[in-house]
């Protein structure tokens, strides 16, 4: 299940814009962060980001904070309040807790808001679903749970799992059936929740690091009955760690855009060394790339960045709770232009204009 895509061009580009959310002094609740956020559009129009905000101890919440625009670029936010916290008794730990890394999705087709988040609960971290009509009230639907599927000879609910995010729109599964897509990173080492079982993999993998996988949700079962869009079924592997910014593992960012080109999905690569998978690490390194998946067929990669899109060179990227760390998690088209939102070293949120490489650069 290793597999080689063409090294087609992804014909992209991200330029930083600039800092738009920093850690408000002398508040608790941002005192280790705000990072990694998701975003959407309320029903009137206005565009949000949903921040993880961590608090001391590394507790994580997901606040909601307006962006405030200057000539229709992002240029800061306006905190509004916090809209998820750890208080289900599955998101929390004997000594830990958190609701993090929010990731967003309009669906038209429902007519919500879908978040996946990790729930850094008693095993550690799982991903899990909420939804909201408006951004502000968000219905959990609960942890993701994987149909077994014995061709894989695994339970995928073994793992943790995270980097999850849902496609805008319908695709077909495998089967042909009308579905709603997700891609998913699940980590194959069994001794960070049961000390001694080892890395393992399902049937036909080769490469024992994590990648980005992708399952599906037929529609009709989720238009019935909202609380199951949380079954996943049809989990195929989609891409590995292939070119030397990815040498450690890869995970999926914002939600997939729809490109002429087919689907076009930001990502993380990692270099350095992991220290385990629960702590703040401190020798890694965190690079923006991209992926093009098949408009089709999402689960077929046609083209991939051999290089960065953006990697950590500034100060803000540089230096912080985890230091090297570029993570994109949000897209939003503003004024006719894309604008990706990304974590800096776990500390604080920046932004980038996304332009496809025939387009001139601004300034210039």
């Amino acid at each position: 299940m290793t597999m080689t895509s063409p090294l087609t061009t992804v014909p992209y580009r991200m330029t930083r814009v600039g800092v738009v959310m920093t850690p408000t002094p002398g508040d608790p609740q941002e005192a280790e962060g705000v990072l990694n956020p998701a975003s959407g559009r309320s029903p009137d129009g206005t565009l949000y980001l949903l921040p993880r905000l961590v608090a001391e101890g590394n507790v994580s919440r997901v606040g909601l904070a307006r962006v405030v625009l200057d000539d229709g670029v992002p240029a800061g936010v306006e905190r509004e309040g916090v809209v998820l916290e750890p208080d289900r008794g599955w998101e929390r730990g004997a000594d830990n807790a958190g609701v993090e890394d929010p990731r967003v999705t309009w669906i038209e087709t429902l007519g919500l808001h879908v978040m996946t988040y990790v729930a850094y609960g008693p095993l550690g971290p799982r991903t899990a679903l909420a939804v909201s009509p408006d951004l502000r009230q968000w219905r959990r639907l609960g942890p993701a749970l994987f149909r077994y599927d014995d061709a894989l000879d695994m339970d995928l609910n073994l793992f943790h799992n995270k980097d999850t995010v849902f496609f805008p729109e319908p695709v077909s599964a495998p089967d042909g059936t009308l579905s709603l897509a997700v891609l998913h990173r699940p980590m194959w080492d069994l001794g960070e929740t049961r000390p001694g079982q080892g890395v393992r993999v399902p049937a036909g993998v080769t490469d024992e690091r994590q990648s980005i996988w992708i399952s599906y949700v037929p529609l009709d079962a989720v238009r019935e009955d909202i609380a199951n869009l949380v079954l996943w079924e049809q989990h195929r592997f989609v891409a590995g760690p292939e070119f030397p910014f990815e040498e450690v593992k890869i995970g999926g960012g914002p939600p997939p855009l729809r490109v002429p080109e087919g689907w076009l999905v930001l990502h993380h690569g990692v270099t350095g060394v992991i220290d385990n998978a629960f702590s703040q690490q401190q020798k890694v390194n965190y690079a923006a790339g991209a992926l093009l998946l098949d408009a089709d067929d999402p689960s077929r990669v046609i083209a991939r960045t051999p290089e960065p899109l953006l990697r950590p060179e500034t100060d803000d990227e540089r230096s912080g709770i985890v230091p090297n760390v570029v993570f994109p998690t949000a897209i939003e088209e503003i004024d006719g232009r894309h604008f990706v939102f990304y974590g800096m070293a776990d500390s604080k949120i920046g932004v980038a204009l996304l332009e496809r490489t025939d387009a001139p650069i601004e300034g210039a």
